[in-house]
């Protein structure tokens, strides 16, 4: 019996993005800037006609997005953007504060000169007072997993990802809160720079220390900006 090339091959070619990824990129994108804000209603044929696709991939991505926690869309009902809730946002923060630390301790002993060199200039970025927190977002997140990729396995970075993703919006509503206030700039980019000097010490205890005491400023930091958005304390 002939085999055919293609019935032969054991891997198809690499072909571009699906519909239904793209749809859930872009809804995600959405929501994680607060353009689609917490309690709004999602309907699919109002998706599907703004993003110029049928309902399938609509409905697909927002099956996506609520197992990631952004979607909520109980059987019946129509979906809507996810609630902010204090609660799973502290939840968030207490699992970072377990495998980040632990990830910086490995990290650290492994992290080239040149390289904290590039983050430290990165940090400057975010100083700059033109530069809101959703515009800054994707180099934050750049900047937190570079500290940490030496140490980090294929699995460790599909989590940061993941819980990145989770504390992404409340960030960006709760920061964006505080960007009016030009010392918010400051902040920001001292509070990187001075991450980064901490791990040219090349002390995993104190790279590990230094980045739990991180995560926890900006976890209070948020929180209240947050409570008055929430009408939770």
């Amino acid at each position: 019996m002939t085999v055919s090339p293609a019935s032969s091959r054991l891997v198809r070619p690499i072909e571009s993005r699906s519909v239904s990824e793209q749809v859930t990129n872009e809804i995600r994108r959405s929501i994680l800037a607060g353009s689609l804000p917490p309690g709004q209603s999602l309907s699919l044929r109002k998706l599907a006609e703004q993003l110029d696709v049928s309902f399938i991939p609509v409905r697909d991505a927002l099956r996506v997005l609520e197992a990631e926690g952004l979607v909520v869309n109980p059987p019946g009902r129509s979906a809507s953007v996810a609630p902010l809730d204090l609660d799973e946002f502290h939840a968030i923060y207490r699992f970072r504060r377990l495998i980040e630390p632990d990830l910086a301790r490995r990290s650290v002993p492994q992290l080239t000169d040149a390289e904290l060199d590039r983050l430290y200039r990165a940090a400057a970025e975010f100083g700059g007072a033109e530069r809101s927190m959703d515009d800054i977002y994707d180099d934050h997140r750049a900047f937190h997993l570079a500290l940490l990729a030496p140490a980090a396995s294929a699995w460790d970075i599909r989590i940061l990802t993941m819980s990145e993703r989770a504390t992404e919006r409340y960030v960006r509503i709760g920061f964006g809160r505080l960007d009016p206030d030009p010392r918010e700039h400051d902040r920001r980019r001292e509070a990187h720079q001075s991450l980064v000097d901490e791990f040219r010490k090349r002390d995993p205890e104190i790279a590990a220390r230094a980045l739990d005491e991180h995560l926890a400023h900006n976890e209070d930091l948020a929180h209240d900006a947050l409570s008055g958005t929430t009408g939770a304390e």
